[in-house]
């Protein structure tokens, strides 16, 4: 019986050591990625038109402030209330633009960096199968410490799974 318990205690070592760990740098290869590359066109564009759309309602509520400025002497009260109502519409207009403007570019921020990061962890998953991995885990994910002599860097893998240089 003491037999075999040592043996066990003495594979446990060897079984551990057999294990392989995987580490990799996540942001190394998303930039890399054309996806990557086009969706943070796509953004951009995205946001370039809202912000152009702002400036237009903002010197548009400029320009009728100016003018009811100018004319709010000489304006009967009920046209005087009317006016300002209007300018209070279009304020309140400009801030739901710019409110829905910010959710729709993190939502398609976040549709189009699911499908970047999609790409990438299916590589991932490749390459661990391939190599036999424990585990692989991404250094750029705010691990604290990762052993480079226990754990083999498999960004490169990763980039060729997605055919990057």
């Amino acid at each position: 019986m003491k037999k075999i318990i040592l043996m066990f205690l003495l594979a446990i070592p060897a079984s551990i050591s057999a294990q392989k760990f995987g580490h990799f740098n996540s942001a190394d290869i998303i930039q890399l990625m054309p996806e990557y590359t086009t969706a943070q066109t796509e953004i951009q564009t995205l946001q370039k038109q809202y912000e152009d759309d702002l400036k237009r309602m903002q010197d548009e509520l400029t320009k009728k402030s100016n003018e009811y400025e100018n004319e709010k002497a000489n304006l009967l009260d009920n046209v005087r209330q009317r006016r300002e109502t209007e300018l209070q519409d279009l304020y309140n207009r400009i801030q739901q633009s710019y409110q829905d403007n910010q959710q729709s570019l993190q939502q398609v921020s976040q549709q189009k960096m699911q499908a970047i990061s999609e790409k990438m962890l299916n590589a991932i998953k490749e390459v661990g199968i391939e190599g036999n991995y424990l585990y692989i885990m991404d250094i750029s994910a705010g691990i604290p410490y990762i052993s480079t002599t226990l754990s083999t860097d498999v960004t490169t893998q990763v980039k060729q799974k997605l055919g990057l240089k």
